[in-house]
């Protein structure tokens, strides 16, 4: 039965005609610059008319493919790109820095993105019969890999459905179902198995993430960070620190970061407040942290965010 449903068709799309209806397809459904939440719930697209720098976010695991256009992100100062060739793969929550960097009115950046269920990874492993291994060397969150034209054939039917909506609800299961198929038997397959692998050293470290995310604002413990996920403080640091390329102390400070960034475009608050609000007592050192991670004082970069700039 699982090989009928991921089985690949007959005959692949030509290259030229699939990537032109791939183009086609998300700029239908995402006609306006930004992000565009569709009825297909783990499916995003993403839309822009021109190169845009620091697009600070906080990455959840996901796969995304870009169809026109180029971007890169930025990982504690590593870079990796991606375009209509390479996708991404977040196998954890990681604050990024992101960057497009080919996009004009007439040729919009246009990417789709996958949310991932790793519970959802651990069922498809048991269908296709895909060991689990707890041996594996612990992986950056972050990946880059060719996009093969099996997975972007099975990507293609997805954005179909989203013109058939009688359709979707019975058949989207079964288009994702064989794209993360794709990705587990291709090359970035081991980040997939490690991330559904449920106490492995991923999910551990995905555990503390998340205790992080909680937490952000209060002091933190390494010590009592550890105990909760089983391990010794020694060991976190040297595995969270091969996921995230930052240390636990270093990824609370960019998710406060990142949250007081948010508070003041979304909601408005002075700078003082932001930085009160997300853990910081002293503002010169808030405003220092600040402009070292995005590049200015936090005032004057939120004023150009606000101009377009």
């Amino acid at each position: 039965m699982l090989e009928n449903v991921l089985a690949a068709p007959p005959e692949l799309a030509p290259a030229d005609t699939r990537q032109a209806e791939l183009i086609d397809l998300v700029a239908r459904f995402a006609p306006s610059d930004g992000r565009h939440y569709t009825a297909i719930t783990p499916l995003q697209l993403i839309r822009a008319s021109e190169p845009r720098q620091h697009l600070c976010s906080v990455y959840e695991p996901g796969l995304s493919l870009v169809v026109q256009g180029r971007k890169q992100v930025s990982l504690a100062g590593e870079v990796f790109p991606y375009d209509p060739q390479r996708f991404l793969i977040i196998s954890v929550t990681l604050p990024v820095i992101g960057h497009v960097l080919e996009a004009t009115p007439e040729r919009p950046f246009l990417c789709a993105r996958l949310d991932i269920d790793p519970r959802e990874i651990r069922s498809l492993m048991l269908a296709a019969g895909v060991p689990e291994r707890k041996d594996v060397a612990t992986e950056r969150g972050l990946h880059v890999a060719l996009a093969s034209d099996t997975l972007l054939d099975a990507v293609l039917r997805l954005l179909r459905l989203l013109s058939s909506p009688k359709d979707a609800p019975v058949l989207a299961p079964l288009a994702l179902r064989e794209i993360f198929y794709r990705v587990l038997m291709g090359d970035l397959g081991p980040v997939l198995r490690e991330l559904a692998v449920a106490d492995g050293q991923t999910q551990r470290i995905a555990h503390v993430i998340d205790l992080l995310k909680q937490r952000y604002a209060e002091p933190i413990r390494i010590d009592e960070l550890a105990g909760r996920v089983h391990m010794s403080p020694s060991s976190l640091h040297h595995h969270f620190k091969a996921v995230t390329a930052m240390s636990p102390l270093q990824f609370q400070k960019q998710l406060r970061l990142h949250e007081a960034r948010r508070l003041m475009l979304a909601e408005g608050l002075e700078a003082a407040v932001a930085g009160h609000r997300v853990g910081y007592e002293s503002p010169s050192q808030f405003s220092r942290e600040y402009r070292r991670l995005f590049g200015a004082p936090p005032r004057q970069e939120i004023t150009q965010m606000r101009k377009g700039g």
